[in-house]
């Protein structure tokens, strides 16, 4: 494990990261979901495509890396982008996230972008959450505080005040306009029985953008913890034909 100093609108952010067959020249960035850290990507695929250098970040706020400002995604992708300037990865890499990691990506964007059960299409609220949320508003209206872990997402459970506020910031992002505007290669890798970014998600963002392809695999949203070799191949398999043009 590394750490890295990035200065960011005034605020000093420890980005932790971890490389691996650092003697490659292609480089392949992996980011990770809500809630998770780089441990959990170089898990599934540190063992896989070794002919890419594997660069493992945590983003602020998770795992080893700190973030002392509350964020919306935008700034999340600003920060990457500083470090991965500071590790000469900024130019002709490959990103790879999960979740709200696909976000981050996807505003990097690369020449290749691999987004796994991604984020970034709001997905409905069921109605027993709406009322939820309905009824924390006139809780917090009260001033009775003391309650809001009764009402807030597993997600955000044990955050801290300012990572609390960059949950509210990032959820319900909608990146239509960022899918339908990234111009470079995309392939999308998603669980069949995905239900934190459902299928339905994954094949909207296929029309949004000009040149995507969807690979679907058995699972939910963390499917590629058991298909990393499978999701591996899918993505050499684009890098091959992205070379091909």
């Amino acid at each position: 494990m590394a750490i890295k100093s990035i200065q960011y609108k005034h605020q000093t952010f420890q980005v932790s990261y971890e490389i691996v067959n650092p003697e490659k020249s292609k480089t392949m960035i992996f980011l990770h979901g809500w809630g998770s850290n780089k441990e959990l990507m170089k898990g599934a695929f540190g063992e896989t495509m070794d002919a890419f250098r594997h660069v493992y970040i945590d983003l602020p706020g998770f795992g080893n890396s700190t973030c002392n400002l509350a964020l919306v995604t935008e700034d999340y992708a600003n920060i990457i982008e500083l470090f991965l300037a500071q590790i000469n990865a900024n130019q002709d890499h490959i990103v790879l996230g999960h979740s709200f990691g696909g976000k981050v990506g996807l505003l990097l964007n690369p020449q290749i972008l691999v987004l796994v059960g991604s984020a970034g299409i709001p997905v409905p609220k069921p109605l027993k959450i709406q009322a939820k949320i309905a009824l924390f508003k006139m809780v917090k209206f009260t001033g009775i505080t003391k309650l809001r872990s009764m009402f807030v997402a597993e997600d955000a459970k044990q955050l801290t005040e300012i990572m609390y506020q960059t949950f509210k910031n990032v959820v319900n992002e909608d990146l239509s306009a960022d899918f339908s505007a990234y111009s470079g290669k995309a392939l999308l890798c998603w669980g069949r029985d995905d239900t934190a970014t459902p299928l339905w998600t994954a094949e909207k963002m296929v029309e949004l953008m000009s040149d995507a392809r969807l690979a679907v695999f058995e699972g939910d949203h963390y499917f590629f913890l058991k298909e990393a070799d499978r999701v591996a191949q899918e993505v050499e398999k684009t890098v091959l034909l992205t070379l091909q043009h």
